[in-house]
């Protein structure tokens, strides 16, 4: 099942290309969506959703209630 994150303070593209690499390093093979507007990413893979917020909050950026 997908992951739905809020990232509040992804505001460009270059943020979400940060997202996307930081989450690829850990888990190559994931699917990743990230819709500027409403401020969501959607991560599909084998990961743990620990492992997935961790990589977000690692590369800078604050998931809403995490």
């Amino acid at each position: 099942m997908a992951l739905k994150l809020t990232v509040s303070d992804m505001k460009c593209e270059k943020c979400a290309t940060k997202i996307r690499e930081s989450i690829q390093v850990m888990e190559p093979n994931a699917k990743i969506g990230v819709d500027l507007d409403s401020k969501t990413v959607t991560v599909d893979s084998g990961a743990s959703d620990e492992s997935i917020k961790q990589a977000i909050v690692g590369a800078g950026y604050q998931i809403e209630g995490y």
